[in-house]
């Protein structure tokens, strides 16, 4: 087991930046908002035609044609422009996740907005090149405030990014990402940690191209007994090899041990608190119990603001 998480992919040559760009583009049919639809089940090919005969007779784009016909909605003309600049996202109806999931759902509100301005901060503060850091615990003193719900979206606007963004479900005993993302959860952390499964468990987010997820697993007796083990190291060192973020959905700490531990293996922490909710004295045990062991405090979010 251990040596699966430790083995490292295949090299290959870099390619130049002229390269990559003479190789970008692609067919009109493989770009085409009509391609797009159909291939996401949202046109059929009689309604595709109906729509290309309306757009050659009235000479209007494709998206126009098809809504004077009442075949297609703004939503879903947005949602094929996203796809055509590879700007993944879900409408109301795809009930392949949580409408939690604001990133997902919502990516143009407000809230989608507050959470770009943070992603941006975590990429300048954080996820920099030099000295390179690809891990990020999210935690918070008690439990409701948050924590899962932030890391959801932060691990969905990092792909939207374009990164290759993996999100663990280390809250072994409450763990939500599985429910939030609509994903099984017969494997993950917890069999890998007991060595019934390996990285495969990892569970790849068809919705999003760069999106992963490795769900907590069945809960165990032990999970801090766990967390204490060689594998989770390894675990860490697999995922910052083949992924360019890595967010680390963490318990309570003022409940569990298990958040400690995480932030410390996983090298610094985004604190979460709650309006109305947090005790302060709790959130200041916690970051300084953090600090004292040495762990960055890269920031702190108030949710439900």
């Amino acid at each position: 087991m251990q040596s699966n998480l430790q083995t490292t992919v295949n090299s290959t040559l870099p390619i130049s930046g002229q390269t990559a760009i003479q190789q970008a583009p692609q067919t009109n049919a493989e770009q085409s908002i009509g391609s797009i639809l159909v291939k996401t089940g949202k046109l059929d090919s009689e309604k595709t035609e109906l729509i290309l005969k309306r757009q050659a007779l009235k000479n209007v784009r494709f998206g126009e044609a098809a809504i004077q016909l009442g075949i297609l909605k703004e939503d879903d003309i947005r949602f094929a422009l996203a796809r055509q600049y590879h700007y993944y996202y879900l409408l109301p109806n795809d009930l392949v996740g949580s409408d939690e999931l604001i990133s997902a759902y919502q990516p143009f509100s407000h809230q989608a907005e507050c959470l770009r301005t943070l992603r941006s901060q975590l990429s300048l503060r954080w996820f920099t090149t030099w000295p390179l850091r690809k891990t990020l615990s999210i935690v918070s003193a008690g439990s409701g405030e948050g924590k899962s719900y932030l890391a959801a979206n932060l691990a969905i606007m990092f792909s939207q990014l374009g990164k290759r963004t993996l999100l663990i479900d280390a809250d072994m005993r409450h763990g939500r990402q599985h429910e939030l993302f609509k994903l099984p959860n017969q494997n993950g952390l917890s069999t890998i940690l007991s060595n019934r499964s390996d990285a495969t468990s990892i569970q790849h987010v068809p919705a999003f191209m760069d999106l992963s997820v490795l769900t907590s697993g069945p809960t165990p007796p032990n999970p801090q007994e766990l967390l204490g083990r060689q594998l989770f190291v390894s675990l860490l060192a697999y995922a910052s090899h083949e992924f360019d973020v890595v967010l680390i959905d963490t318990p309570a700490a003022t409940q569990y041990a298990d958040a400690t531990t995480i932030a410390v293996l996983g090298g610094g922490a985004l604190l979460v608190t709650r309006q109305d909710s947090t005790r302060l004295e709790d959130t200041r045990k916690l970051t300084d119990r953090l600090t004292e062991l040495g762990v960055p405090m890269v920031g702190a979010v108030l949710n439900h603001f």
